[in-house]
């Protein structure tokens, strides 16, 4: 019914109740994917994730920030961030400061420290799967791509929110100063200083939908999913406090486990936050992808073959006239089919040897585009197999023959045409 009331034909209209019906698509989008369970059980990995590289990462960066003395600067990002929790993280952050210290002195030796690092690059490596999971990536980062990139995030990374959060206390103290000194309300200064961190979680959560899929983002969706998922931090987390505050239930039940469990609950929901968030910044990008969501769409076999020839003649288009090459992305709202279905026919191209995908999605012809014919794209669908044990050749009389003629009439309507002549014959269609 839903379905059907944001979607249907009467949301096509300019009007205002036909905009307002097409702007609900983004948060029923969200809650069916939040119900459909994957990004639950990716958060849920994600806390398992971060349950074994906390104190390594905070380590690391305690050790990067330490070479230029502002390694204290990771105490008030860790209070901020177990917050909710209640009086019980300032214990946490306390631990985590005292252990990522010991870690950081060498306690560890070069065997252990060599572990800890190894958590910290998987660690990333799940981030980054499951964000290339939202945006229906098909292709993650390859190894030594990973390998610069991550050691840049690792090094990089705390000395940048070091320097944000510095320059931030910076600014409002002057901002503070400021207004005492020509006798302003301070309310207001108070105010926005409330505002501080929650600004820079907004700040966070886009640089991460920004830098960490392995696609091009642009930077107003991610800053709408991140706007999104700020102020869902700031909700949830305010009544994630005022729930463990006021349940004494939970301290009787679980006795000293009660903060452990608590850290968990919160660790798991700011993850499923950063999810969610990212789940709206790919829809604000691709809208095309409301209706379908995570679904697999399954195309019959005629279907498939114009969906090869369509991203075949697309691809050598943009070769042969020397344009930029596209990408899933874009190809995926030409196509107006999600970027799973387009992602998936351009791996099974690219196993035939047709076509080629780097690193960042971008599509490019595997060999001259003149030595390609329409011939051989159609017999690489008509030949893709769907795992099983084949259906033995009919032995009904007739059936075989009646096969043999469609094969010789297909072929014969392909006959030598290559991709050269497809985009002229569509350039002159045009």
């Amino acid at each position: 019914m839903l379905d059907r009331a944001l979607f249907g034909p009467h949301t096509l209209g300019d009007d205002l109740f036909a905009r307002a019906l097409r702007v609900l698509r983004f948060p029923y989008a969200i809650l069916r994917d939040l119900l459909g369970g994957e990004l639950t059980l990716r958060a849920t990995g994600l806390v398992y994730a971060t349950l074994l590289a906390l104190i390594p990462l905070i380590a690391l960066s305690f050790a990067v920030l330490k070479a230029i003395g502002a390694h204290r600067e990771l105490e008030p990002f860790l209070l901020e961030f177990f917050r909710p929790v209640g009086d019980a993280g300032v214990q946490i952050t306390h631990r985590l400061m005292l252990f990522a210290e010991n870690v950081s002195g060498s306690l560890v030796g070069i065997v252990g420290f060599a572990l800890l690092l190894w958590t910290v690059v998987g660690t990333v490596k799940r981030v980054e799967d499951s964000l290339n999971f939202v945006w229906r990536v098909q292709n993650g980062r390859s190894i030594a791509r990973r390998m610069v990139e991550y050691a840049a995030l690792l090094i990089v990374g705390p000395i940048a929110a070091a320097i944000v959060i510095g320059f931030s206390k910076m600014a409002f103290d002057s901002a503070s100063q400021a207004a005492q000194g020509i006798g302003l309300d301070m309310n207001g200064a108070r105010n926005l200083i409330a505002l501080t961190p929650y600004v820079l979680v907004t700040g966070l959560f886009t640089a991460v939908y920004l830098l960490v899929p392995n696609t091009r983002v642009r930077f107003l969706p991610a800053l709408g999913g991140a706007l999104a998922a700020g102020i869902s931090w700031a909700a949830i987390g305010k009544a994630f406090t005022a729930l463990v505050l006021s349940t004494s239930r939970l301290t009787l039940v679980y006795a000293g486990f009660a903060v452990v469990i608590a850290a968990f609950v919160w660790t798991y929901l700011g993850w499923l936050i950063l999810l969610a968030g990212a789940q709206l910044s790919f829809y604000l990008q691709n809208p095309q992808n409301l209706r379908v969501g995570h679904q697999v769409l399954r195309l019959s076999g005629s279907e498939q073959e114009r969906l090869a020839l369509d991203l075949m003649a697309q691809v050598a288009q943009r070769h042969h006239a020397g344009d930029a090459p596209g990408t899933i992305e874009s190809l995926s709202r030409w196509l107006g089919l999600p970027g799973s279905t387009i992602g998936d026919m351009a791996e099974h191209l690219e196993r035939a040897g047709l076509l080629a995908i780097a690193d960042d999605g971008r599509l490019f012809p595997a060999r001259d585009i003149a030595s390609i014919q329409v011939r051989q794209i159609i017999e690489s669908v008509r030949s893709r197999s769907s795992g099983h044990d084949p259906h033995p050749r009919a032995s009904t009389p007739g059936v075989q023959q009646l096969q043999e003629q469609l094969e010789e009439a297909w072929r014969a309507a392909c006959g030598e045409r290559t991709l050269v002549d497809l985009i002229a014959e569509r350039s002159a269609g045009n």
